[in-house]
C-alpha cells in the first residue's frame, strides 16, 4: 500500500476535509443571488470514491502570497524584517538540471515557478485544520502542484495543474546531506515525491517529465489559505446548484453553499478548496477546477481591493504568507520575492490561463482510479510553455511594448543555474581542429520502441570530421535521447559546444551544461536516425489543447457543476 493511500483510508473525525463550521449562512460565508445558471457539464467517468479521503489543494495561496506583497509597494521597509523567517530548502535534487530558463532574441527570460500545496501536520494550527491524527508529525505529500510561467515579454501566464493522483516514474535525488533515493522501478504517485528528499525531489519530478527548466519552487501549508482568504475579506466563487460536500457515513469536506455566487473567507475558502465530493464527477480533477476559478476569482479580488493599500495591513499579510512558506535559496530574501511579485503584477487576468495536464486513467494493474499525462496532449501542453506560447492563442505583445532587447527580467534563476551555452559562444570558440567531440548514438529514444541505428555515431563523427572537426571520436557508449542534445562538463567548454551545434546545425537550445559527461559529447537521438540534419519537430500549437480544460482569468462567470446526490 503507497504511504498516500495509507494517508487517505486512515479512519479520521476530519477525513477529506472535514472542518467544523461553514456552509450557508456560516461564519464567512456571505451568500449572493446569480441569476440562471450555466449549462451541466458533460459527466467524466466517475472513479469509485474511497474512504477517509482529505484533500488538499492550497496552491493558491502561494500566488496569493505573491501577489499581495505585490500590492505592497508603499509599506516595502516593512517586510525587511521578515528575511530571517524565510524558510528554505534545496531546489532541484535530481540529476537531470537544464539550468534557468533562457532568454529569448530581445535579451527576455521567460520564468518557471513550481507551486507546491504540502500537506504536513507538523504544528497544532495545521493539525487542527487538516484532521487526520493518524499523518500527524509523519512524512508529508506534494497534494498539489502547479507549473506557472511568466512569459518572457511579461503580457501572459499560464499555469499547468498535474492531477495528485498521476503516476510518474521518479527520478533519482539526491539529499544535500547526501542520502540518496534512487530512480523508481516502477510507477509512483506524483504526490509521493516530496517524501524523496524534500520539494527538490518534485521539481525533479517535474523537470524529468516535462523538459521544463524550473527557475523556483514556493511550497506552503494549509493555514495560509485562511489567514489570507480573511485578510481580503472573502473570495467569490459560484456553484451550479445548492452543494453540500458530505457522503452519507460522515466524509467529505462539509462545504455547504446554496446557487448562484456566494463569497467565501476562512475556513469555508479552505473547505471550497479541500471538496472532492459535490464537485463534478466527484474526482480530483473536478477539484482542480474549483481551484482554477478560485484562484482567478482572488486575482480580481486583489486588484480591486482598495483596503489592501494600507501598509500595517499588507505587513501582517505578508508575514503570514512568509511564515507558512518554504521557497528555494534563490528566494530567500525579501527584496527577491518583492521583485518576483512585481514581474507577476505585469500580467492582466485577462491573460491568466489556467489549465490542467491532459489525462487518461491508469489501464495497468494495481492502479484504479491513477491517471496518466495522455498521450500527445500533454506534451503539446508542455512544450508551449518550453517554447513560451501562450496557452490562450492570443500570442505575445511586442517587445517594444514589454522590454527593451537586452534588459534584464527581473528576478530570473539563480546565476549558478543560468545557461552557459548561447548561440554567440562560437565567436569566442577554439578553431575546429582542437576541439574534442565524442558522439554517441542515441537513436533508440527514450521510450526503447524504437532500435538503435547500427553506426549512426560514426556516420555522425564523419559529418563533423567534413566540417573540419578532426579530434571526434565515435563512442562505442550508447544513450537514449528523443532529441538529439550536445552535453558538456566545464563552463570553459561551452563556447566550444555551442560551436558543435552550430556545425550541426542543431539549436542553441541543445547544447546543455551536465556533470554526466567529461567532455563535449553529442548524443544522437531519435530525431536523426538518417541524413545530415535532425529531423525538424512538427510545429507547435498555438493554444493549449480542449483537454486541459482552459480557464481565463477574466472569466467571472464560471460556475461549478454539482455531482449528483450532493444537492440539498
Amino acid at each position: 500500500m503507497r504511504p498516500s493511500d495509507v494517508r487517505e483510508e486512515g479512519a479520521s473525525a476530519q477525513a477529506d476535509g472535514d472542518i467544523p463550521g461553514g456552509g450557508a449562512g456560516a461564519p464567512g460565508t456571505v451568500p449572493r443571488p446569480r441569476a440562471g445558471s450555466g449549462p451541466a457539464r458533460k459527466a467524466r467517468g466517475v472513479r469509485p470514491p474511497r474512504s477517509g479521503r482529505r484533500r488538499v489543494l492550497r496552491w493558491v495561496s502561494c500566488v496569493l502570497s505573491l501577489l499581495i506583497l505585490g500590492t505592497a509597494a508603499a509599506g516595502y521597509l516593512y517586510y525587511r524584517h521578515l528575511n530571517g523567517s524565510i524558510q528554505t530548502d534545496a531546489l532541484n535534487l535530481g540529476e537531470n538540471k537544464l539550468g534557468g530558463s533562457k532568454p529569448n532574441a530581445f535579451g527576455q527570460t521567460p520564468l518557471n515557478i513550481l507551486l507546491i500545496g504540502s500537506d504536513a501536520r507538523n504544528d497544532a494550527e495545521n493539525q487542527a485544520l487538516g484532521g487526520a491524527t493518524d499523518t500527524f508529525d509523519g512524512p508529508p505529500l506534494a497534494d498539489v502542484q502547479m507549473l506557472l510561467h511568466l512569459s518572457a515579454d511579461r503580457s501572459n501566464i499560464s499555469v499547468v495543474s498535474m492531477p495528485r493522483d498521476t503516476m510518474l516514474m521518479m527520478p533519482k535525488c539526491t539529499e544535500p546531506g547526501g542520502k540518496v533515493h534512487p530512480a523508481s522501478k516502477g510507477l509512483v504517485q506524483t504526490n509521493e515525491s516530496i517524501q524523496r528528499g524534500g520539494p527538490g525531489c518534485t521539481v525533479a519530478a517535474w523537470t524529468e517529465l516535462t523538459k521544463i527548466p524550473i527557475d523556483h519552487f514556493m511550497m506552503i501549508d494549509f493555514k495560509g489559505v485562511v489567514r489570507m482568504a480573511d485578510a481580503i475579506g472573502g473570495v467569490p466563487v459560484c456553484v451550479e446548484q445548492n452543494v453540500h460536500s458530505r457522503t452519507r457515513d460522515g466524509k467529505g469536506s462539509g462545504l455547504k453553499l446554496p446557487k448562484g455566487t456566494s463569497v467565501i473567507q476562512g475556513e469555508t475558502a479552505l473547505q471550497w478548496l479541500r471538496t472532492r465530493y459535490g464537485f463534478e464527477d466527484g474526482t480530483d480533477i473536478g477539484r482542480t477546477h474549483a481551484q482554477h476559478q478560485y484562484m482567478n476569482s482572488m486575482a480580481r479580488e486583489f486588484r480591486k481591493n482598495a483596503k489592501l493599500s494600507n501598509p500595517v495591513k499588507l505587513n501582517s499579510l505578508a508575514q503570514a504568507a512568509i511564515e507558512a512558506m518554504v521557497v528555494d535559496t534563490g528566494l530567500n530574501k525579501i527584496d527577491k520575492l518583492f521583485d518576483l511579485s512585481m514581474e507577476l503584477k505585469k500580467v492582466p487576468p485577462g491573460r491568466i490561463t489556467m489549465t490542467t495536464m491532459p489525462w487518461v486513467y491508469s489501464t495497468k494493474p494495481g492502479l484504479d482510479g491513477r491517471v496518466e499525462p495522455k498521450p500527445g496532449e500533454a506534451e503539446d501542453l508542455f512544450r508551449m510553455v518550453r517554447e513560451d506560447i501562450a496557452l490562450d492563442g492570443q500570442g505575445s505583445a511586442s517587445p517594444a511594448a514589454s522590454a527593451s532587447p537586452g534588459a534584464p527580467a527581473s528576478p530570473s534563476a539563480p546565476a549558478q543555474q543560468q545557461p552557459t551555452g548561447a548561440p554567440t559562444a562560437a565567436a569566442t570558440a577554439a578553431p575546429p581542429a582542437k576541439i574534442a567531440v565524442t558522439v554517441r548514438n542515441s537513436t533508440g529514444g527514450k521510450d526503447g520502441t524504437q532500435a538503435k541505428v547500427k553506426g549512426r555515431a560514426s556516420e555522425v563523427a564523419a559529418l563533423l570530421t567534413g566540417k573540419g572537426f578532426t579530434r571526434v571520436v565515435a563512442d562505442t557508449q550508447t544513450g537514449a535521447e528523443d532529441t538529439s542534445v550536445i552535453r558538456y562538463a566545464t563552463d570553459a567548454q561551452a563556447a566550444d559546444a555551442a560551436a558543435v551545434a552550430t556545425a550541426l546545425g542543431l539549436p542553441a537550445a541543445s547544447v546543455q551544461k551536465s556533470d554526466q559527461v567529461a567532455g563535449i559529447v553529442v548524443f544522437v537521438g531519435k530525431d536523426w536516425r538518417t541524413g545530415g540534419t535532425p529531423t525538424p519537430p512538427p510545429a507547435a500549437p498555438t493554444k493549449a489543447p480542449d483537454s486541459a480544460h482552459a480557464l481565463n482569468g477574466d472569466n467571472d462567470q464560471a460556475c461549478m457543476p454539482i455531482q449528483p446526490g450532493f444537492t440539498w
